[in-house]
C-alpha cells in the first residue's frame, strides 16, 4: 500500500520558528508513517507560489496527497488552493486567516483546514509582560514583522489591546530573521533622531528578531552600547533550544512559548484520511509566558525600586 505524502511549504529556513515547523514535521512523519517533502520559500510569496504550483500541476502519480504550508506573504494563494482540491488534494493553512476555506471545504471530500497559533493571544501575553516589566511607564523600541503578515498584524492587535496606555512604542519592522532585525535596528541607529532616543525596553514579535535588534546594538560605541544592552529584550516563540534557552541565559528577558503546529497537521490528515471526516475548520494552539506573567512582574517592580521610581 502506497504511503499517504505530503508536501510541507515552509516561509524560510533560518528562523528558529521555521526550523522548529520542519523538525516537528520530521518527527510526526516518522512516528504517523508518512513521507514528507519540505520546501523552503525565503521569505518570498512569488517563489512560494511558484513551489506549490510545481506539485498541484505535476503528474498525477507525483503529486502528493495534500499540502500543509505557512504563507511567505499577505496572501494564502486562493487560485492554488482551488486547484489543489480540483486535484482531490489536501490543503493546510498554518499561521494565517485563510478566509476561502470554508468555501473550499463545501466543494470538496478532501481534508480542508487552518491551524495557527493564537497570534491575538500572543499580543495580549506580550502586551501583559510590557505592563509587567514596566510598571511604572516607559518607552518602547517595537519590532514588528512584515507588513503583509496576518501573524504580525494579529500580534501587534493583541499587544495593543493589553498594554498600559503609558507606555510609548516606536516600531520598526523586519522579515522573522535575526539577519533582517540586525539590518532594520542598523539602518535606525545610523539616524540622528536614534542617537537621542531612549528607551527601556525593546519587544521583538519573535526572538530571532530581539536577538538581530541585540547584535545591533552590541556594535555601537561603548557608552551608548552599555545602555542599550542593560535594558530588557523581549520576543516571541520561546523554543527550547533558542527562546528559552537565551532567557536562562540572559539575552531574553522574557519570551512566549508559541507550539510549532506541522506535526498537528499531519495528526489531523492522517486521521481525515482514516476516518474520511473533514477535520474542524480551524484550530488554535495555546502560547504561553515564559516566564510567567508573575514572575515578570516581580521582577519590573524589584528593577523599579532599584532605580528609585
Amino acid at each position: 500500500m502506497k504511503k499517504p505524502r505530503f508536501v510541507i511549504s515552509l516561509t524560510n529556513d533560518d528562523n528558529d520558528y521555521q526550523q522548529e515547523q520542519a523538525s516537528a514535521a520530521e518527527k510526526a512523519a516518522r512516528r504517523l508513517g508518512v513521507d514528507i517533502t519540505i520546501v523552503h520559500a525565503n521569505n518570498d510569496a512569488v517563489t512560494q507560489s511558484q513551489q506549490l504550483l510545481h506539485f498541484i500541476q505535476g503528474p498525477s502519480d507525483e503529486r502528493p496527497d495534500a499540502i500543509v504550508f505557512e504563507p511567505a506573504g499577505g496572501t494564502a494563494f486562493p487560485q492554488a488552493a482551488r486547484a489543489a482540491v480540483s486535484a482531490k488534494m489536501g490543503w493546510v493553512v498554518l499561521n494565517h486567516d485563510a478566509d476561502y476555506l470554508h468555501k473550499l471545504r463545501q466543494a470538496t471530500e478532501a481534508p480542508v483546514f487552518s491551524i495557527s497559533s493564537d497570534h491575538v493571544e500572543v499580543g495580549r501575553i506580550q502586551g501583559r509582560q510590557l505592563s509587567a516589566l514596566l510598571p511604572y511607564g516607559g518607552a518602547i523600541l517595537y519590532i514588528e514583522g512584515p507588513t503583509g503578515s496576518s501573524a504580525a498584524k494579529e500580534r501587534s492587535n493583541g499587544m495593543n489591546r493589553t498594554r498600559p496606555a503609558d507606555l510609548q512604542i516606536k516600531t520598526l519592522r523586519a522579515h522573522w530573521t535575526e539577519e533582517s532585525a540586525y539590518r532594520a535596528v542598523s539602518s535606525w541607529l545610523r539616524l540622528s533622531t536614534a542617537q537621542e532616543a531612549h528607551f527601556d525596553l525593546v519587544a521583538a514579535q519573535d526572538d530571532s528578531m530581539a536577538a538581530g535588534a541585540r547584535k545591533a546594538f552590541a556594535e555601537i560605541e561603548a557608552g551608548k552600547r552599555d545602555r542599550w544592552l542593560q535594558i530588557p529584550f523581549t520576543g516571541c516563540d520561546g523554543l527550547p533550544k533558542t527562546g528559552q534557552s537565551w532567557v536562562r541565559s540572559g539575552l531574553l528577558t522574557a519570551t512566549i512559548y508559541i507550539p510549532p503546529n506541522t506535526d498537528l497537521a499531519l495528526e489531523m490528515l492522517v486521521e481525515a484520511s482514516r476516518t474520511g471526516a473533514q477535520p474542524q475548520e480551524r484550530t488554535l494552539t495555546t502560547p504561553e509566558s515564559i516566564p510567567s506573567l508573575e514572575e515578570l512582574a516581580r521582577l519590573g517592580k524589584a528593577k523599579a525600586r532599584t532605580a528609585g521610581v
